[in-house]
């Protein structure tokens, strides 16, 4: 049985890897192409590997940055042309914006090296919006984990019953209790306003760092989560 495709941010980090300038030389005894292998097999995506030896292996990586080749306009050769579409569409994606490709490669990095950080991905429940997510699936999964942090999540509604007395959604106004009674007493759900590709290491997440919102309107921001902000709702629901 061959091993799972590529995922989006597999191939992120194998992009970001081809336009380091200190890559070195694009074969399988290179120390990064080796070092990437291993980071790509601690990735918390695949537990179904059904050629354990090959999966990502250094000549598997190799082969991923030389289909790059094909598709860079600044290299005068002709590179390896099996690419997929995934490969072209992260590749033209990312092609003039490296700052971006970098914070980004260096947010899945960070989560995949630690091994709590990684254990709370892992046990994160596949979403449909997962495929459409820019910056991957393991950034937008550890944006779920901490919006399901139930300590600051309560903190924040606390902060926002004491200065306006109700929860309701910023982004329509949705007030559950007023609607369902008691039944929708303190309920809402938090939404996490960082861009993706701005994660850090740091544990805790601010108080700021959250919205509240009704669940209509969460699974549409979570829809177009790197393009569609609170305010940008807001602005829509208005017009």
């Amino acid at each position: 049985m061959r091993n799972p495709k590529w995922e989006r941010d597999e191939v992120i980090l194998a992009l970001n890897l081809y336009f380091d300038e200190n890559r070195g030389n694009i074969e399988s005894s290179n120390p990064k192409i080796i070092e990437l292998s291993e980071l790509l097999n601690q990735l918390p995506i695949h537990s179904n590997r059904p050629d354990e030896e090959k999966f990502r292996n250094p000549n598997g990586v190799t082969l991923k940055l030389g289909n790059f080749l094909a598709l860079d306009p600044n290299y005068s050769g002709k590179g390896m042309e099996s690419y997929s579409k995934l490969d072209e569409a992260v590749f033209n994606e990312y092609f003039e914006n490296l700052i971006e490709l970098r914070e980004v490669a260096e947010g899945i990095r960070k989560i995949t090296l630690s091994s709590d950080y990684s254990a709370n991905v892992s046990s994160i429940e596949t979403d449909d919006n997962e495929e459409n997510v820019r910056e991957g699936k393991v950034l937008y999964k550890m944006h779920k984990v901490r919006e399901r942090d139930r300590t600051i999540v309560a903190k924040k509604k606390a902060k926002v019953l004491s200065l306006s007395g109700i929860l309701e959604c910023e982004c329509c106004g949705f007030d559950f209790e007023k609607t369902y009674g008691d039944l929708g007493k303190g309920y809402i759900e938090c939404h996490h306003i960082v861009p993706l590709n701005r994660f850090n290491d740091s544990k805790d997440t601010k108080l700021d760092d959250l919205a509240l919102v009704c669940s209509n309107c969460h699974r549409m921001l979570h829809s177009r989560i790197s393009e569609v902000s609170v305010s940008d709702l807001r602005k829509l629901l208005l017009r």
